[in-house]
């Protein structure tokens, strides 16, 4: 076994496989860019190299500083993670000639199947079941445009040497297929330096399915058993579980044998995973009709592999550090069981109610459930980052993955629920409210999967108000109270709590949910009574401590909360859900005026791509004006109303900030 490795790679990837190697007594080695100096991954490892800039292309992907960092150190291996340098089979080469050992495949198998088409073909002649589809050389746009009209609408578009959903458009018309095509072709230029794309039939109401395979350099290959990745959104998953819901043992089977199948047709070594998108001819009750078909081969750990070794009490990084030292497989398929249900939850930075939008701030407060760390736990969180750390547009949005485990889907299910809510995040947008709709949607709950569940229930997930705004205004006034008790002394004409020496007085309390003002008046009795009306209800307002929170009652509202204060923001979490308040004070705004209009502004920091118009062309609302990438992916920007361009102020490739404005327009009537 080796006694010192190099992770190369960063965030809670890093962190995980430092774990691993912490627990067998090898030492690693981490290393990190400019914008990671002070990064959980660094501290988690016994020594720490710098490699270079912010920019992964400054850093995370300039091999030869990593293989640098590894000698200087005395490492006597590299764990790749996943991402970036993972399924790079000439930095795979380039570990062996210098004598490292690459904790992962041979560059051969990453080779064979890193290109989506060459894949298939491989695939094809292994048996394995294809998509309907085109796979070949010639990436004439033209001879694409035939392909997909061949095939037959909808089609999806996706870069060759593609993964993560990047590199990927749904083209559902003929018409739309030529811009669709630049912009995946772009994305794949930009994220891989490969622009060749495959074009494939779109199967409707599909499920992804994905079976985790493991070979060693004996020749021994097993399937650790599937993975279903259904629940996504921009071709990103969101939720994984295992066992996939409804899978059959004889599917099962069957699709475990394609996926070694596959494997062993490169000579596969290490961890890998076989993608299967699923058919559901029959329906959501009719998993006998299901049928699969090879999407392609991971060569590499993947984010979800957490739930794979919830229900089988594995830990994968072990089973790859001991593989790439030489060792056979620690199992066999007939010793291989699976113990109960697990799902996994992506916690990103990220506005579900704006497309997702990736977002970047400071984790002002950071709270995690309760949790253990590896092999069969109740509750599990895998991140890289602590309370106070920076979430950046340079790497992936994905700030942890909560993962819970049950007997059974349904206790699965309720625990990941509690262990959502007990999850807060302040200081930038997440998608922890959403994550907490899915799972308590009826679809997710009854299983009836596929890859446009959020897509078809959007009327469901979107822009829910879990928590009643009684509750939330009665949470965010005690929370108030408990701040002016705690200023206030014992010189009774100092209280801030509305104590008259006659008559009970009335406190109005000027509030804004979402930017529209909340009516709340807030009035004291002689004998300390409190009585709160928000809008229309009047009631009782009682509260005290508890733990670090309040135990609230209002209008026959029982509730505890977490009221945490960002200037005259208080975010408020509950059982039920979270929600956001603003307690503005007049005086800090007088003089304020409202926002110029006829500016197009950045959403996001990142960097400019492209215009889609120049200065006096006429536009309409919605109508593209520009594109931005941002967090590894291509966002348009649309006109907000109707008008005519003024003037450009960036160019394509510069970086802009939050806020920037990128294009004026004067508003026509």
């Amino acid at each position: 076994m080796f006694t010192k490795i190099l992770i190369a790679n960063r965030g809670e990837i890093a962190c995980r496989v430092a774990a691993t190697a912490r627990r067998l007594g090898i030492q690693t080695v981490a290393v990190y860019s400019d914008a990671d100096a002070q990064a959980k991954h660094v501290a988690a490892c016994d020594e720490a190299v710098h490699i270079g800039g912010s920019a992964p292309k400054d850093s995370y992907l300039r091999w030869e500083r990593i293989l640098q960092a590894a000698q200087a150190t005395g490492a006597q291996a590299i764990h790749p993670g996943y991402g970036f340098l993972s399924e790079n089979e000439d930095f795979a080469q380039a570990c062996q000639a210098a004598g490292l050992v690459f904790i992962g495949p041979p560059a051969s198998a990453i080779r064979a199947m890193g290109l989506k088409a060459e894949s298939k073909q491989l695939m094809e002649k292994a048996g394995v079941p294809l998509v309907p589809g085109y796979h070949g050389a010639d990436q004439h746009p033209e001879l694409l445009q035939r392909e997909a009209d061949r095939i037959g609408y909808p089609v999806l578009i996706k870069a060759s040497a593609g993964g993560g959903g990047k590199g990927m458009r749904l083209v559902e018309r003929r018409e739309d297929f030529a811009a669709a095509l630049a912009s995946c072709q772009r994305e794949a230029i930009n994220s891989f330096g490969n622009d060749a794309v495959l074009v494939e039939k779109y199967v409707l109401r599909p499920r992804h399915i994905e079976i985790q395979v493991f070979g060693d350099t004996q020749g021994n290959c097993v399937y650790l058993f599937e993975r279903d990745c259904s629940v996504q959104r921009r071709h990103q998953k969101v939720l994984e579980e295992a066992p996939a819901p409804g899978m059959t043992e004889a599917l099962r089977q069957k699709m475990g044998a394609a996926a070694v199948a596959a494997a062993q047709a490169v000579h596969y070594v290490g961890a890998g995973t076989v993608e299967f998108i699923v058919e559901q001819p029959g329906g959501y009750d009719a998993p006998d009709a299901m049928q699969f078909y090879f999407m392609e081969m991971n060569t590499r750990l993947q984010v979800e592999h957490p739930v794979t070794e919830a229900i089988t009490g594995e830990d994968l990084v072990e089973w790859q550090l001991r593989v790439a030292a030489g060792q056979p497989l620690p199992k066999q398929q007939s010793e291989l069981k699976i113990i109960g249900h697990a799902i996994e939850a992506r916690i990103c930075a990220e506005n579900p109610d704006n497309g997702f939008l990736p977002a970047t701030g400071t984790l002002q407060v950071y709270r995690k459930p309760a949790c253990s760390s590896f092999a069969i736990s109740d509750v599990r969180v895998d991140d890289g980052v602590r309370e106070g750390d920076a979430i950046s547009p340079f790497y992936d949005s994905m700030i942890a993955k909560l993962i819970v485990r049950g007997d059974t889907r349904a206790q699965a299910l309720a625990r990941l629920d509690a262990a959502l809510a007990q999850t807060q995040i302040v200081g930038l947008a997440t998608n922890v409210q959403f994550l907490r709709h899915v799972v308590r949607s009826t679809a997710f709950a009854n299983a009836q999967l596929d890859t446009a569940l959020i897509e078809r229930e959007k009327a469901a997930l979107f822009d829910q108000q879990p928590v009643p705004t009684a509750l939330a205004v009665a949470a965010a006034v005690a929370q108030l109270l408990q701040a002016e008790q705690a200023l206030q002394t014992a010189d009774p004409f100092s209280r801030r709590d509305g104590w008259h020496s006659h008559g009970s007085p009335r406190r109005p309390l000027q509030l804004l949910q979402g930017g529209t003002p909340v009516a709340a008046s807030l009035t004291t009795a002689h004998d300390g009574q409190l009585q709160l009306q928000v809008g229309d209800t009047t009631g009782r307002l009682d509260w005290q401590p508890q733990g670090d929170g309040l135990l609230v009652q209002f209008a026959g509202l029982r509730s505890t909360a977490q009221v945490h204060v960002q200037g005259e923001v208080r975010h408020i979490f509950t059982p039920q859900g979270a929600a956001v308040l603003e307690l503005p004070d007049p005086l800090a705004h007088a003089g304020e005026h409202g926002a110029e209009g006829g500016r197009l502004t950045a959403p996001m920091p990142g960097k400019l791509v492209s215009f889609a118009v120049q200065a006096g062309d006429a536009v309409t609302k919605g109508q593209p004006l520009a594109v931005m990438e941002a967090m590894k992916m291509e966002h348009t920007i649309a006109a907000p109303a109707d008008g005519v361009v003024q003037e450009l102020l960036y160019a394509p490739g510069d970086q802009v900030s939050e806020g920037a404005e990128l294009i004026r327009i004067e508003a026509t009537a």
